[in-house]
């Protein structure tokens, strides 16, 4: 466990690899993907459940 420890500290020293400004960049980035695909999906569900609506009146 001890060893565990001593790499994870010595991965959050170390300057090598990404930031966590560019963890931030790239949630960002997932994020807005995710709600455009989810706005997507919305409106195309939105559009097939009114026309099933219609046409079982």
């Amino acid at each position: 466990m001890k060893k565990f420890a001593a790499k994870v500290g010595a991965f959050l020293a170390s300057e090598e690899g990404p930031t966590a400004v560019e963890y931030a960049v790239m949630l960002a980035l997932i994020v807005v993907v995710c709600l455009s695909a989810v706005s997507t999906l919305g409106t195309k569900a939105k559009t097939t459940f009114t026309n099933v609506g219609s046409s079982i009146k």
